[in-house]
């Protein structure tokens, strides 16, 4: 271990992988380490054996639930977008090769009390319960606007700039009420608040534009995929791709001391011996001293036998609460999944709740989402505390992921690794990538 790297990373959470991936591709020479004997860190899966073991300690899984290896449960599940930046990373990367994917069943809202799909083009507007006839041409022309905006073409910006111009003033330009407003901005836009509402418009749009050309790409319900057994091939994906261009990986290392000269890091300490590096990445629990906790996530975690009621019976489905709609400061989610992606055994289903915590008490803040699930076998209820960087990592070159924040999509957690990567190598990363070399699995 007494070498000299570029950069060492610890932790195998799904950000520390991808880093690790991305920084070998780049050329630079990796040590990637973790005090775990498995994979993943907080973004691990579980099957079931390991699931009881974590929340209910020595009990054993009831057997009408099935065989244990037929289950892997993903501790932070997140659905990606078709033509997201995750997957132009997977593709960048060719780590696609070592994953399958398939398209998820639906994409759906909760709005007064109901559950809708979500409408993303002039052509589902019009369709859509979830408005009026007279919203719906508004919709309709808003989603034309959104379809034919290009950044370069002056005469698609319809005399806005949306580098000055609020989404707010988009919005109110075309006359979208309250609950328009609430689905596109948080089923669509996939924004975790309303603070949107007061920045510049490009960003609002360009998340609109790819959501509708995501939902076009596999021509399925939603415009989201997910690995078939789950995100646990994720972090092993990006561990081979790093081992290919020479990285180095360490599992079950204990303790993974970051050594320091003058407020620089300048290697790792485990088991007595000492790696040096100009650089360290790692998750928060890695540097505690060097974080601040910023909230809390509930979750629940739900087996059931059954899909997600008022659903058309998708057998993989999300479904997002829009903070306005339950009363509550930040959005809630649903996500489920089943056997189709290879999660559970034939016949069962898993669903996860999640909110940013506002109580202590996730049974009852969880309810709004819990409600919509139907009859449930069993549910663990769990939170974990959400921790972001205090350093400054120009000059203590430790550079730290956030944790992993409620959404069950990967828009949040790829902003954070492409900031990273900035700041670690001084570079963009060069997301331009054939997006059809990602394809899915048929039924």
């Amino acid at each position: 271990m007494d070498e000299e790297y570029d950069v060492i990373v610890l932790g195998t959470g799904l950000k520390e992988c991808i880093l690790s991936g991305l920084l070998s591709v780049e050329g630079l020479k990796v040590l990637h380490m973790d005090r775990n004997d498995y994979y993943g860190g907080d973004s691990t899966s579980l099957n079931l054996n390991q699931l009881w073991k974590r929340f209910r300690g020595d009990e054993k899984p009831p057997e009408p639930l099935g065989a244990s290896r037929d289950y892997n449960v993903d501790m932070i599940p997140k659905f990606m977008m078709a033509n997201g930046a995750l997957v132009r990373v997977l593709i960048r990367t060719s780590v696609t090769k070592y994953l399958s994917f398939k398209a998820v069943d639906g994409s759906f809202v909760y709005n007064k009390g109901k559950i809708y799909k979500v409408p993303s083009n002039d052509v589902e507007a019009l369709k859509s319960p979830l408005m009026g006839l007279f919203e719906k041409r508004r919709a309709r022309k808003f989603f034309v606007y959104v379809q034919d905006y290009n950044e370069n073409e002056p005469k698609t910006h319809e005399g806005m700039d949306l580098k000055t111009v609020t989404a707010k003033a988009v919005i109110s330009k075309y006359g979208l009420d309250d609950n328009t407003v609430d689905f596109i901005g948080h089923a669509l836009a996939l924004y975790k608040d309303d603070s949107y509402l007061e920045r510049p418009a490009i960003d609002f749009v360009k998340k609109v534009k790819m959501y509708a050309e995501s939902l076009a790409r596999f021509q399925g319900g939603s415009p989201y995929i997910y690995p078939l057994y789950g995100l646990g091939e994720l972090p092993q994906g990006f561990a081979r791709l790093s081992a290919v261009y020479g990285g180095t990986y360490m599992l079950n290392k204990p303790q993974c001391k970051v050594e320091f000269a003058d407020g620089k890091a300048t290697g790792v300490t485990s088991e007595g011996e000492t790696a040096k590096c100009k650089k360290v990445v790692c998750d928060p629990s890695y540097l505690s001293d060097k974080v601040k906790k910023v909230g809390k996530v509930a979750r629940a975690i739900c087996l059931m036998s059954h899909p997600l009621p008022n659903t058309g019976d998708a057998h993989s489905a999300q479904i997002i609460l829009p903070q306005k709609q339950i009363k509550h400061n930040s959005d809630m989610y649903v996500f489920c999944c089943s056997y189709s992606h290879n999660v559970v055994p034939k016949g069962k289903y898993i669903a996860f709740v999640t909110t940013e915590a506002e109580t202590d008490n996730p049974e009852a803040e969880l309810k709004p989402g819990i409600d919509l699930l139907g009859p449930v076998e069993d549910i663990f209820f769990d939170t974990y505390d959400r921790y972001e960087p205090t350093n400054l990592d120009a000059s203590d070159n430790c550079f730290i992921s956030t944790s992993y924040d409620a959404t069950t999509h990967f828009e949040s957690t790829v902003d954070d690794v492409i900031a990273m990567y900035k700041r670690i190598t001084g570079k963009d990363l060069d997301l331009s990538v054939d997006l059809s070399a990602a394809s899915v699995a048929e039924e």
